[in-house]
């Protein structure tokens, strides 16, 4: 697939061929969907946690007397049918990490850069820097590479202190750095801002 390479004011200035394996290969939806699914269940803390009635620290003495009253015979007030005793199979801490093998989760990416691709939604440029932490001119270079509207993500080949901090203000954009590339970033983004430098971290990773 051949696009064209953009600077930064819009301008066309090359022509490069996106490697075929990675940005043209069979669209593999379900696993996909298995690598997003496995990388939120990743992201959950599960620190959930209630007290049973043994761990509720209300009281431990005999709530009344076991006859004459005419009422249930109760032992204790931290049993679960009461208010402010305790919670009878409530949620406790657990792991909910996923495995999945290194070569899906790679096949996953392609699958999703290859859908991006297809939609025209990656947008080369030779370079992206800055003098200085300017949101404003981060949103003329965004309109002059004629994105306009959708959530737009920003691959970096490496650190970038002022094009992080001047996306950083921007809602509709994030950014990223080529090493981190994800499934949940990659199918969130409706455009990729790609450098040729992010672009070769890319291609030595999904190769």
């Amino acid at each position: 697939m051949r696009v064209p390479v953009l600077n930064m004011q819009g301008e066309k200035v090359n022509e490069i061929d996106l490697r075929p394996e990675i940005f043209e290969a069979s669209v593999n939806v379900p696993l996909m969907h298995q690598a997003l699914v496995r990388q939120l269940a990743n992201a959950r803390a599960g620190t959930h946690k209630t007290k049973t009635r043994g761990e509720n620290n209300r009281s431990k003495s005999k709530w009344y007397r076991q006859k004459g009253t005419g009422r249930a015979r109760h032992g204790s007030r931290n049993a679960p049918i009461f208010v402010g005793g305790g919670i009878a199979h409530g949620p406790s801490p657990r792991s909910y990490e996923k495995k999945m093998p290194r070569k899906m989760r790679r096949a996953a990416l392609r699958s999703a850069l290859s859908v991006k691709a297809a939609d025209q939604q990656i947008v080369v440029v030779d370079k992206l820097e800055m003098d200085a932490p300017k949101s404003k001119e981060m949103v003329g270079i965004l309109q002059r590479l004629a994105i306009q509207e959708g959530k737009t993500l920003v691959l970096l080949p490496e650190r970038n202190i002022f094009v992080e901090k001047s996306a950083k203000n921007l809602q509709s954009v994030q950014t990223l750095r080529a090493h981190y590339l994800n499934i949940r970033d990659l199918l969130g983004a409706d455009h990729l801002v790609v450098p040729l430098g992010a672009l070769e971290v890319i291609e030595s990773i999904l190769e």
